[in-house]
């Protein structure tokens, strides 16, 4: 009887070597994906920091432009209360 015994948990401890060989394996995948989406992450913050800054580009731009056209606009409306030689 101790023979079966020792057969039984021979066995078991080899199905037990088994299931932890592939919970090895499933976390070292799990791991890997992780890190394969926190470089995304990563890569993706890099994107928007770079699209927030030519937005700001952008932002400076229009300001400039705005700030011509109303000059420009100011000096027509100043042109058109002065006299005409």
């Amino acid at each position: 009887m101790s023979d079966v015994t020792q057969e039984l948990m021979h066995e078991l401890l080899r199905r037990m070597h088994a299931r932890f060989d592939k919970l090895d394996q499933a976390n070292g995948e799990l791991r890997g994906d992780n890190l394969v989406l926190r470089g995304q992450l990563h890569n993706l913050q890099g994107d928007l920091n770079n699209v927030r800054g030519s937005l700001a580009h952008i932002e400076q731009r229009l300001d400039r432009i705005e700030n011509r056209l109303e000059l420009r606009e100011l000096a027509e409306a100043k042109a058109r209360f002065e006299h005409q030689p």
